[in-house]
């Protein structure tokens, strides 16, 4: 596969909200207004293509079996640290991007208000680093799957952000308001994305 079907693959066939269903505490809380969502993708895009080739370093260089070789312990593995290092790796790179959207994009920074620092803890992101692990993914491969899952989470996002904007002016039933047309669109969207993955099997 090359690089750029596999650019493709994470963000459409493999959409993280609508295809594997990853992350959609943040995916349904923060898509309610346009600039929040657009917030929140760019900020999905820039933490997993920063935490995937980062934990694919850590992974490679010091947790993969056999990685000490270069220090004289082939024999150690400790694989069975990556989920405790990937999460730090992830809560240091969120903590730095809270710092700077709060430096230099205050407004922003007010309008993620909690959910920010809930991104340390977003399972999409965690789960862009296993899977990482479990395809044996290299740096570039790493680097461009992240890159690629972050525009797949910040484009259904985006969509849905934007239909619920437009649905704020539409009488809808009294039972319907809020949550449950979300969830209904986010179904719908999740029926057009899964069509990718039909195409792709082709």
């Amino acid at each position: 596969m090359s690089l750029w079907d596999l650019f493709l693959s994470a963000a459409f066939v493999e959409n993280l909200p609508l295809t594997l269903f990853l992350g959609l505490c943040t995916f349904l809380a923060l898509s309610k207004r346009p600039e929040t969502a657009v917030g929140l993708g760019i900020a999905m895009i820039a933490v997993m293509g920063v935490t995937v080739p980062l934990n694919q370093l850590v992974y490679s260089a010091l947790l993969a079996p056999g990685a000490l070789a270069w220090a004289g312990y082939p024999e150690i593995d400790l694989s069975y640290l990556a989920l405790l290092a990937f999460i730090g790796v992830i809560a240091a790179v969120v903590q730095l991007l809270e710092m700077l959207l709060d430096r230099f994009l205050p407004g922003v920074h007010a309008a993620f208000g909690v959910f920010l620092p809930l991104l340390t803890v977003q399972c999409a992101i965690l789960a862009g680093s296993l899977f990482m692990v479990e395809r044996s993914y290299t740096l570039t491969e790493g680097l461009v799957f992240g890159l690629g899952g972050g525009t797949g989470f910040a484009l259904a996002v985006t969509m849905l952000s934007a239909i619920r904007a437009r649905l704020a002016y539409a009488d809808l039933p009294a039972g319907l308001r809020g949550l449950g047309i979300t969830f209904i669109l986010a179904g719908l969207m999740s029926l057009g994305f899964s069509s990718f993955a039909q195409m792709a099997a082709q």
